[in-house]
């Protein structure tokens, strides 16, 4: 047999922690041959990125390593800092899922992407720049020439996530990793990547060991899969015959994770709870002493009704409007047109006159680890609103219905004195949502909720709003990119592309025959896993 590129053999990783011994890796062996795809999958917190973080030498100090991570027959394992310096970035390059986490606000493009040639192929000055203008160009980054000056901040995410990219081919390495590249981007950008990433594997002749909770993207993009659950490896095969006919319990259910089912309609008779009338918003782009301001309108006219009991999802790929939209709705940003909740017209009120109807109004963010306070238990985090909403209330009776809106998420009210980062994403989405319950809202915009989120814990979360729904009687005006998850909750759908809404519709309706290109291109994207299965 030849050797293989990447070969990783009875591979453990222990991290040493204050409270005892943590085994993430346990007796993992998998590898990959040059020029193949190899995905690995699995929920969070499976062990997938720790594999592949201890391939690259970088796991933390506390972190102890057993086994072997043999790169073309040299045990990575065992090599000085040194040695792993020379290949990483060289021979084997990683691109990581936030992009803008990952490269340097501080610095312009260019520099950062020449950084990597000019250490490992000694480039510097035109030479460099020349050869990262070649990069941007190759990774269909547009005005390459003019973005080597730009910042972090000034490209989309899809454009920072080709930066990566860029960054990761510098130097033509011989493995790829690519952990949760798509995770964060539309549908539409992921679709784009994926084709890039198979591209330039073609045209450099790389393998790639893609990391990913989404088997949707897997069925079409490798070679074979391996899965792994609680730091083991369940499943291995060749991709068609693991998705035809999968072994494990485990593989079946991520397989079948995708959201399912319809949201009942409201009937057309329920009383109206929120209008919008051509709803505009604009920032400045430039404020000028003498001459008028410039302005960039994110919104433009949008026309919006929804009835109590009602979820109307709004879909669009980044910087369509959507989120911002939904906070012009809530008045968390000025607006002009005219918005009215129940009777009363909000487009006059200041923050103090809004206050009083905050608590029928609440929000679930995108990040639930970063909207949640680090420093506040999960009992305080939920019950805050109560000391602004609800004043009357004792201690006991504040902590009484902290406790029943944690009941209302599925959680243990006894976990109510634990900290955010003792959840995991799904549990922590569910203490969000716990959140903006405790007030007994009647409206909720939940803006990108599940994005962040498995595919199986999408699906608990998905049901739980759906239940939530019922019980209380809940509107929902909900934002994603993911048209599934949208497909699964919404009675109507908005779709909006810069600013503007250029379909709307029954839910059924609009995915079944979708008028505009736009919609049928968001489609072809979000379900080209069906299409291609």
């Amino acid at each position: 047999m030849t050797t293989p590129l990447l070969e990783v053999d009875e591979l453990c990783v222990d991290f040493a922690l204050p409270h005892g011994t943590v085994s993430a890796v346990k007796h993992v062996s998998y590898r990959i041959e040059a020029g193949e795809t190899l995905a690995l999958v699995g929920e969070s917190g499976s062990g997938k990125s720790v594999s592949s973080t201890a391939a690259m030498g970088l796991l933390p100090d506390l972190a102890r390593t057993r086994g072997a991570i043999r790169f073309e027959g040299e045990d990575l394992l065992a090599a000085t800092p040194k040695r792993l310096r020379r290949l990483r970035g060289n021979d084997i390059a990683m691109i990581f899922q936030e992009p803008m986490t990952s490269l340097n606000p501080l610095h312009r493009i260019g520099r950062q992407i020449a950084e990597v040639l000019e250490r490992h192929r000694g480039l510097k000055g035109r030479a460099a720049r020349e050869r990262v203008r070649e990069l941007l160009e190759q990774v269909g980054i547009p005005e390459p020439e003019r973005r080597l000056d730009s910042y972090p901040r000034e490209l989309s995410g899809g454009q920072r996530q080709r930066v990566m990219i860029a960054m990761a081919l510098a130097c033509e390495p011989k493995l790829l990793i690519a952990d949760e590249p798509t995770t964060a981007l539309d549908v539409t950008v992921q679709a784009q990547i994926l084709a890039l990433l198979k591209d330039l594997q073609q045209r450099y002749g790389m393998a790639i060991l893609f990391i990913t909770h989404d088997l949707g993207i897997v069925r079409h993009f490798a070679d074979r899969v391996c899965v792994m659950r609680q730091g083991e490896l369940v499943e291995s095969g060749e991709t068609r015959a693991l998705f035809d006919a999968p072994r494990h319990d485990y593989t079946r259910m991520l397989i079948d994770a995708e959201p399912r089912g319809r949201k009942t309609p409201v009937t057309e008779d329920a009383p109206m709870l929120l209008e919008a009338h051509g709803v505009r918003v604009r920032f400045p782009l430039k404020k000028r002493l003498f001459r008028p301001s410039t302005y960039f309108e994110a919104v433009r006219g949008i026309e919006l009704a929804i009835r109590r009991g009602q979820t109307v999802g709004i879909v669009g790929e980044s910087g369509s409007g959507k989120s911002t939209l939904g906070r012009a709705l809530l008045r968390l940003l000025d607006s002009r047109g005219d918005i009215r909740f129940e009777d009363t017209a909000l487009g006059g009120l200041d923050s103090a006159a809004m206050r009083p109807l905050r608590s029928r109004m609440q929000v679930v963010f995108q990040d639930p680890f970063g909207s949640l306070s680090p420093r506040m238990t999960v009992g305080e985090i939920v019950g805050e609103g109560l000391r602004v909403h609800a004043p009357e209330l004792t201690a006991r009776e504040r902590d009484a219905r902290v406790q029943e809106a944690l009941g209302e998420v599925a959680l243990d009210p006894a976990m109510r004195r634990r900290y955010p980062h003792e959840f995991s994403g799904g549990q922590r989405q569910r203490i969000a949502i716990a959140r903006a319950l405790v007030l007994k809202p009647e409206f909720l915009l939940l803006d990108e909720p599940t994005s962040a989120l498995d595919r199986s814990v999408q699906a608990t979360v998905i049901e739980l709003l759906r239940d939530l729904q019922r019980r209380h009687g809940l509107t929902y005006l909900f934002i994603s990119h993911d048209l599934a998850v949208v497909r699964a909750l919404a009675d109507t759908v908005l779709v909006m592309k810069q600013g503007e809404v250029v379909e709307q519709g029954d839910t059924q309706a609009l995915f079944e025959a979708p008028r505009e290109a736009y919609t049928r291109e968001l489609m072809r994207a979000a379900f080209l896993d069906a299409q291609t299965a």
